[in-house]
C-alpha cells in the first residue's frame, strides 16, 4: 500500500478530478491524500455549475497541518491534475520540490488538466503555460491528451521520444489519434526501444474524467509493482470499461464499474 498525495479539482457530484482519481487509487490498494484546488457542484461541462477555487493560504495552511501531523513522511507519490491558476500552479511545484527535498525521489505523476479537442483551453492560457513550464520538467511520469500534448510540446508532439522530458520516466498521449473507428493513445518511455500505443473504438461522446481515471489507474499499477508498459496497458483496459459501463450516462460510472476497472486484463497493444 502506497501513500499519494493527490492535488486536483472537488465536485459535489459526478466523477471528475479528485471524484476520479481518489477511488481509482483507493480500490488498487492505496492511501490518498486529497487536496481540492478547486471545489464546484459539478464539472464544467454542464449548463449550470458554481464553485471557486481554493484560496491559495488556506491550501498553504493545510499543506503545512499534514505535515507537521507527519503525513508527508509516508508520502510515495504525488499527482496533480486540475489547477486553475499559475499560483495554484506554483504551489504544487514547491509541494513536489519540498517533498523531495526531505523524503528523497517521490514519483510524481503529472495530468496537465488544462484543455481539450474541439473546446479549446479550460483555464486561462497563462496557468497552462505554468503546467508546462513549472510542472512537466519535474514529472516522472506525464499524461496529456492529444490538445495538451501539442501545447506543451509543439512540433515535438509527432515525435513522442523527442518530446519526453530530460527526467522523465512516462510520457502517456490519451485519444492521441484517430484511425477510422480506432482511436490510439500512445506511450513512450525513458526507454528508446519502448514505445507502445493501444487503439480503442472511437466513441464521439464519452462521460468527462477519463483523462483522471487514466492517470490514477496508471499511477496505482506502477505503485503496485507493475512494469510501465503493463500499467498503461491495464489503465486504458480500466477506462475502458468505466466507459462501457457508462452508456448512456452523463456521468462515469465510476462506482459500479471501479471493482472491473481494476482488474481489467491488460489491453492488447495496437
Amino acid at each position: 500500500m502506497a501513500q499519494v498525495l493527490a492535488f486536483s479539482s472537488y465536485v459535489a457530484s459526478g466523477h471528475v478530478g479528485l471524484a476520479a482519481v481518489v477511488p481509482a487509487l483507493q480500490r488498487l490498494g492505496h492511501e490518498v491524500i486529497a487536496l481540492p484546488s478547486v471545489v464546484l457542484s459539478n464539472h464544467l461541462g454542464h449548463v449550470h455549475w458554481a464553485g471557486r477555487p481554493v484560496a491559495l493560504e488556506d491550501l498553504t495552511a493545510m499543506l503545512e497541518a499534514l505535515e507537521q501531523n507527519g503525513q508527508f513522511a509516508d508520502i510515495d507519490a504525488i499527482l496533480t491534475g486540475f489547477l486553475p491558476t499559475p499560483e495554484h500552479v506554483a504551489l504544487a511545484a514547491k509541494t513536489v520540490r519540498h517533498v523531495r527535498d526531505r523524503h528523497g525521489d517521490v514519483a510524481y505523476l503529472c495530468d496537465p488538466v488544462f484543455g481539450d479537442e474541439p473546446e479549446g483551453h479550460y483555464i486561462g492560457v497563462p496557468a497552462a503555460q505554468a503546467i508546462a513550464s513549472e510542472l512537466v520538467p519535474l514529472a516522472t511520469y506525464v499524461t496529456p491528451n492529444r490538445f495538451e500534448a501539442k501545447f506543451i510540446f509543439g512540433e515535438g508532439f509527432d515525435d513522442p521520444q523527442k518530446a519526453l522530458p530530460k527526467d522523465c520516466r512516462l510520457l502517456a498521449v490519451t485519444s492521441a489519434e484517430l484511425a477510422g473507428d480506432q482511436l490510439r493513445t500512445r506511450c513512450v518511455t525513458s526507454d528508446p526501444e519502448a514505445a507502445f500505443a493501444c487503439a480503442v473504438p472511437y466513441r464521439p461522446v464519452v462521460p468527462h474524467g477519463t483523462g483522471d481515471l487514466f492517470a490514477a489507474l496508471l499511477l496505482g499499477h506502477i505503485l503496485n509493482g507493475s512494469s510501465e508498459s503493463d500499467a498503461f496497458s491495464r489503465a486504458v483496459a480500466g477506462v475502458e470499461t468505466v466507459i462501457a459501463a457508462s452508456n448512456g450516462r452523463d456521468e462515469l460510472a465510476i462506482v459500479a464499474a471501479i471493482d472491473m476497472a481494476a482488474k481489467a486484463k491488460p489491453w492488447p497493444f495496437a
